[in-house]
């Protein structure tokens, strides 16, 4: 853990030198994987964060022609699935091949993150990444329970992969009274006032940690964070 924290001081730093990167020619993949609290009883918590992360991310520079969404019931998106998922980030990472910028919410279990009915694995979706957006750079962040277990698959020298939880954690706030899960909660919170994903990544864990501490939960879900070692330059908006 020490080495992995020094690694990511290491990387902030280069961040904080680099200059704006330009994401106005960057694919972004916004997918809400279900339509149900953990109760079971329908929620919009997941469409709400997809909504309104493309208001944000508009407004720190990516060009909403360039944004995909997926839900499960929602009429503003195209519908939840493996292969419209795989299909439509193939065709909009040829359309604007600046980079990739995912942004999965969903529940997860032990093996994957739910897309509607079904579930899809890391390995799985690493494929769909990996065909679509290559070695362009990309960031990566899936917001469920257990998403840690996506961090191997989906790591590179060009990507940053931010998840919600450990491989063996859950997330927190699913539940027909939320508007957002916690870490949407603080992902949304934390970027208007930062100034790259590094940063925003280290606020968001912090954010959710003190939550999760005022919610007095026993298992904290600690936010996993990989930046490769090619990518500190693209990380920067402002």
């Amino acid at each position: 853990m020490r080495v992995f924290s020094l690694c990511v001081g290491f990387f902030f730093g280069l961040v904080q030198n680099a200059a704006a990167a330009d994401f106005s020619n960057w694919a972004v993949l916004l997918v809400a994987g279900d339509n149900h609290a953990h109760s079971g009883a329908h929620s919009m918590v997941f469409d709400n964060a997809r909504r309104d992360l493309a208001k944000s991310l508009a407004a720190i520079g990516f060009n909403p022609n360039n944004m995909l969404h997926f839900s499960v019931d929602q009429p503003d998106a195209q519908p939840t699935s493996p292969a419209g998922i795989a299909n439509g980030l193939w065709d909009l990472s040829n359309r604007a091949p600046g980079g990739c910028l995912i942004y999965f919410t969903s529940h997860g279990t032990p093996e994957g993150i739910v897309t509607n009915a079904g579930q899809m694995g890391a390995p799985r979706f690493a494929n769909i990444v990996n065909t679509a957006c290559g070695s362009k750079p990309s960031v990566i962040v899936m917001s469920a329970c257990f998403s840690g277990i996506f961090v191997p698959a989906l790591a590179g020298p060009n990507r940053m992969v931010f998840t919600a939880a450990r491989p063996d954690r859950t997330s927190f706030g699913c539940g027909e009274s939320d508007h957002y899960t916690f870490f949407d909660t603080c992902f949304l919170q934390a970027l208007p006032a930062s100034g790259d994903f590094v940063g925003l990544a280290q606020t968001t864990t912090a954010c959710v940690a003190q939550r999760e501490k005022q919610e007095q939960v026993d298992y904290p879900s600690e936010p996993q964070l990989s930046v490769g070692p090619s990518i500190a330059t693209s990380l920067r908006w402002r």
